[in-house]
């Protein structure tokens, strides 16, 4: 995800913070009502230059139990598109991040579900990706920053991703991360180092006028872009599977067992 911030001098000032430290509990949000205790809704900014887009709060709305976030050609400021953003106030640890939901795909545009942490908050730059690379239909793109460090992209093709709900999953551990969509493994990264700090999650859908070797040329395709999530859910490390379409419950029921 592109953030535009200073991070010079950062990792000297900080304490260190664990993934593992953070009691968050498990919870599962089925969008029937946007909670104003979990979520924090951007509204009236942007992440960067790099976007064509402002957040504004009026871009999310909520349907028969699915949240929209949308990019339409409402001018915003001095801006001639806006688009929608929201993230939890608290922050999680280790454990499984998961969300239902149907992607927009056009030229110019990046639909994510993603955890960050970074100077915004005072912290060291710590991330895990999904973004929908709007260029391609059906274009998913992992990756993974540590204190300031990406580079580590790896696109996987989706079929049927703007057509149909999907559940995009990631397994945080303290020495791994695991990609899912719909209860099967996608990506692993085993080696090297993952990220430490907690971090809050993040739903978006934004453009971008600059950003064309990565995302395409933006062309506003005459009708409202729309991210939907059915339902996002976050299950700490080591509990109980909390439903049964949870990917915690796929990839235990997937698991081989030993014979007695």
């Amino acid at each position: 995800m592109n953030y535009v911030y200073a991070t010079i001098g950062l990792l000297a000032f900080v304490t260190p913070v664990r993934a593992n430290d953070v009691g968050a509990e498990a919870f599962r949000d089925d969008f029937n009502l946007l909670n104003s205790d979990r979520w924090f809704i951007s509204d009236g900014w942007t992440n960067g230059d790099h976007q064509n887009c402002l957040w504004l709060a009026q871009q999310l709305s909520i349907n028969e139990g699915i949240l929209r976030l949308s990019l339409t050609d409402k001018p915003g400021k001095n801006l001639s598109y806006s688009c929608a953003e929201i993230q939890t106030k608290a922050r999680f640890g280790y454990g499984t991040y998961e969300a239902r939901m149907k992607i927009p795909f056009a030229s110019g545009t990046n639909s994510n579900f993603f955890s960050h942490i970074g100077a915004p908050q005072e912290r060291p730059h710590n991330e895990i990706d999904f973004e929908f690379i709007g260029k391609y239909a059906g274009a998913l793109q992992t990756n993974y920053f540590v204190n300031g460090v990406g580079g580590h992209e790896a696109v996987i093709d989706i079929p049927d991703a703007d057509s149909r709900f999907r559940t995009y999953a990631f397994v945080w551990g303290s020495d791994s991360i695991r990609w899912y969509v719909d209860g099967k493994m996608v990506r692993e990264i085993k080696e090297g180092s993952v990220p430490e700090e907690p971090q809050k999650i993040y739903l978006s859908v934004w453009s971008t006028s600059t950003l064309t070797d990565w995302l395409g040329k933006f062309e506003y395709p005459g009708k409202p872009l729309n991210l939907e999530i059915d339902w996002l859910a976050f299950t700490p490390q080591n509990s109980l599977c909390q439903f049964p379409e949870s990917t915690v419950c796929m990839i235990r029921d997937a698991a081989p067992t030993k014979n007695p």
